[in-house]
């Protein structure tokens, strides 16, 4: 029996911002965004950030840090749905799920540099900045919300982890509705982690080419209110129609950072979205690719893709655009998908070197412009470290 969400509007904010439209139409064009370069270890590596000083402070000091800072931007573009919701069901029947990799570091490191210059930690620093829970904490102060919270970090599927928990929990009773997304930010330690494991491009990601040669790491926040029944009186007008379908995990446990080289647990996390929406592959007609431009992941998602779609239906990785947000970047791209589908079928372009990898199975690569009539049913992948595999069945009535 299917158990959908229903998707009554969303905000986001990334490297091109956050006016949707805008953002939408440099996707369909195949338009990277402006990525600054950083010293990495006498290493200049491109990185998609958002300079903290050009978003609106957090109103509550207490909360007011570069990763919160992202929050805000795309929690303003739904404060009055998420008021309106909180109304209707009461504080106690509207939960929090997100997911982040990385969202106090930051401060820490600071921190920790300010403590061997002084022997004193900096005036206001507390370690709990650096706590998973702390920007969802500032959701909960922002919105008077007091029902259940869950926050994960299953590093770059922690947003799509958090759909799941979000579905689970709705129809178990928990809650009514919920916030749903993530948040994360290109922090020097994140920064630092990625180059040791010789994952970062020195230059902007080519994902699914023969020359690609790593990620490209990027900011954003993106957060979306779902409910389990149709809410015309919540439901924002861009978002009519608009519902989550299916839901598929799967777990490797094959290595702590490789994926599996044959892509089986990407097969059958894809699979089980499908059968939970039930739906046959044959019902996709766009899917949003992990894509992150690192040799293994690309290979084993073509295999798997191709494996269970064929290589005729359109794809894209929309990361050589945003960079990889990592555990925001489910829930981004789950917007994405929201898009294509109330867009006529545009598609987020795929934007690469143009050079196909010739030991990889065919894919149908979406160019800028490109169109899929009649366009229903997307899937968005997410495929993290750890083996930890989530796939998002996203549709429109």
């Amino acid at each position: 029996m299917s158990r959908p969400l229903y998707v009554n509007g969303f905000g986001l904010h990334c490297i091109w911002g956050g006016d949707k439209e805008r953002v939408f139409q440099k996707l369909t064009r195949g338009e990277r965004g402006v990525f600054t370069m950083h010293d990495v270890a006498g290493v200049m590596r491109p990185v998609a950030t958002i300079d903290p000083d050009t978003l609106p402070p957090v109103e509550n000091a207490e909360f007011d840090n570069r990763v919160n800072r992202l929050n805000r931007a795309a929690l303003d573009q739904i404060d009055d749905l998420v008021r309106r919701t909180v109304e209707k069901f009461g504080s106690s029947r509207v939960g929090i799920f997100m997911g982040s990799c990385d969202n106090g570091s930051e401060a820490s490191l600071a921190a920790l540099k300010c403590f061997k210059a002084t022997g004193k930690f900096p005036e206001g620093y507390k370690l709990e900045y650096q706590c998973a829970e702390f920007p969802a904490r500032y959701i909960a102060e922002r919105f008077g919300i007091t029902g259940m919270c869950q926050v994960h970090s299953t590093a770059c599927a922690s947003s799509a982890s958090a759909f799941v928990s979000a579905r689970n929990n709705i129809y178990a009773g928990n809650c009514d509705a919920a916030i749903v997304g993530g948040v994360d930010i290109a922090s020097l330690s994140v920064i630092l982690g990625f180059a040791s494991l010789e994952a970062m491009s020195d230059k902007p990601t080519n994902p699914f080419s023969k020359n690609r040669s790593g990620l490209t790491l990027g900011d954003a926040a993106v957060y979306f209110l779902v409910t389990r029944e149709n809410c015309p009186d919540l439901c924002e007008s861009y978002c009519e129609g608009l519902r989550v379908l299916g839901f598929g995990e799967s777990a490797d446990a094959d290595h702590i950072t490789a994926p599996r080289a044959d892509g089986e647990g990407a097969y059958l996390a894809m699979s089980a979205a499908l059968e939970d929406a039930g739906l046959d592959a044959s019902a996709i007609g766009y899917v949003n690719l992990h894509g992150t431009g690192t040799r293994l992941n690309d290979s084993m998602e073509a295999r798997a893709v191709n494996r269970l779609f064929g290589g005729n239906v359109p794809v894209s990785s929309t990361k050589a655009i945003t960079g990889h947000t990592l555990g925001a970047s489910g829930a981004l791209e789950a917007a994405f998908c929201c898009m294509a589908l109330t867009h006529g079928g545009n598609l987020p372009a795929h934007l690469y070197d143009g050079v196909p990898d010739p030991e990889l199975p065919a894919l149908n690569l979406a160019k800028p412009g490109e169109t899929a009539p009649g366009l229903r049913y997307c899937i968005s992948n997410s495929f993290a470290f750890g083996g930890c595999n989530v796939s998002l069945v996203i549709g429109k009535e």
